[in-house]
């Protein structure tokens, strides 16, 4: 018995996340019929979780020296042509509303599940056939068409674009499937990383940071040539926050990550005056007037200075060295936490082998790469969203 012949589309995007969803409405809507197959139950998953319910779905902020690539010009293109203005001019036709958080962030009034359901909407006014809960199996390229074998039969159109993500959070579903289309048809992949992760350390480290997990402080953290000012959280296996978040994706494993406490304070001159005013104030309870107690114990007991220790009785050198040790204070952490808990993941298909306009292979015409599997990795704050637009934008233009 022969098999049933595969279901004919004009597209097919593999992966029901920001990019694929975006991606296939957008074709849908210019007239192409397109299928979305996914092995997942759900959609958009990512979305659903991104900033705790709330998606960081873009950033004003949006500029190509906010991405990682070993090609830092090649995402310019497409986020120039689709900017975080068409992303809120979207949301704002289906009545959905926003907010801006520090650095510009923007995140949904109407939290994730709302943008979730707009980019439903917008497959289903495409008429896209989103097909979840579909095992791929097999992709094939003859005679220019492209042929997904999946549990639930074949799918064959003319063009394909891969949207299926990276491995950050294998939970949700993550796999290497990308980076296994993207080898078969001749493309390189820049080696994969774990990013926007927090860090791990071992030994006296460990212990110390463990012993004063919750505990929150701004820093500057610099690492890989790279520096980022924002909040740093201390932890049960090492540190996290949105400063860590960031540099974690420029550190390289053995490297040291150099922390300021309190960036812009002059924390020698706030002791030294301190010292003056209040001289029989202890060093714990002058160190508390700038850090959480629990951290400033930490960091009395790591220099071997007495917390009960007046000030009075302490040098202005002594006063300096503590400073000095809060505002380059180098940790080397073990490593991260891997794709576990990453946000997303570095490196990925190589850009050489992609047209920075249409996302489209250079080997084999027809086949896309959109989204977190190109090796194009934002910032923490709603970037890597604005890329999965953008790119999916560029993928779904029609060739002129």
């Amino acid at each position: 018995m022969s098999a049933a012949p595969p279901f004919q589309y004009d597209a097919i995007v593999l992966g029901a996340g920001a990019a694929g969803l975006f991606c296939a409405a957008r074709m849908g809507q210019a007239g192409q019929r397109v299928a979305v197959l996914d092995h997942a139950a759900k959609p958009a998953e990512k979305v659903r979780i991104s900033g705790g319910g709330r998606c960081n779905f873009t950033n004003l902020e949006t500029a190509a020296n906010r991405f990682i690539s070993q090609n830092p010009h090649f995402a310019k293109s497409a986020l120039a042509r689709y900017t975080p203005w068409d992303f809120t001019s979207l949301m704002a036709a289906h009545g959905l509303t926003w907010h801006e958080k520090a650095l510009g962030q923007l995140f949904c009034d109407q939290k994730s599940g709302a943008i979730i359901q707009m980019l439903l909407d917008e497959l289903a006014k495409g008429q896209g056939d989103l097909r979840l809960g579909t095992q791929i199996t097999a992709v094939t390229h003859a005679d220019g068409m492209y042929t997904v074998e999946t549990g639930a039969g074949a799918f064959a159109a003319p063009k394909l674009v891969v949207a299926t993500g990276g491995l950050s959070i294998p939970k949700m579903g993550a796999s290497g499937l990308a980076y296994d289309i993207a080898r078969q048809f001749g493309h390189e992949i820049v080696p994969t990383r774990a990013a926007l992760v927090p860090f791990v350390f071992t030994g006296a480290d460990h212990e110390d940071f463990a012993s004063i997990s919750g505990v929150a402080c701004d820093v500057r953290a610099a690492a890989g040539g790279a520096a980022f000012e924002e909040a740093m959280l201390f932890t049960h296996r090492g540190l996290s926050g949105p400063a860590i978040l960031q540099i974690s994706s420029y550190w390289q494993p053995g490297e040291a990550v150099a922390l300021t406490l309190l960036p812009g304070t002059d924390i020698a001159g706030k002791l030294k005056e301190t010292k003056q005013g209040r001289p029989m104030l202890t060093l714990a309870s002058a160190l508390e007037g700038l850090l959480a107690k629990r951290l400033a114990d930490l960091v009395l007991r790591r220099e071997g200075l007495s917390p009960t220790a007046r000030l009075a009785d302490q040098s202005h050198a002594t006063l300096e060295g503590l400073a000095a040790s809060l505002t380059n204070w180098q940790v080397r952490p073990a490593g991260t936490e891997g794709y576990r808990t990453a946000e997303v993941t570095a490196g990925g298909v190589d850009t050489a082998g992609l047209s920075s306009r249409t996302m489209e292979s250079r080997h084999v015409p027809g086949l896309h790469f959109i989204g977190e599997c190109v090796d194009v990795t934002g910032w923490l704050g709603g970037y890597n969203f604005q890329w999965a637009w953008a790119s999916a934008a560029a993928a779904a233009e029609r060739p002129s």
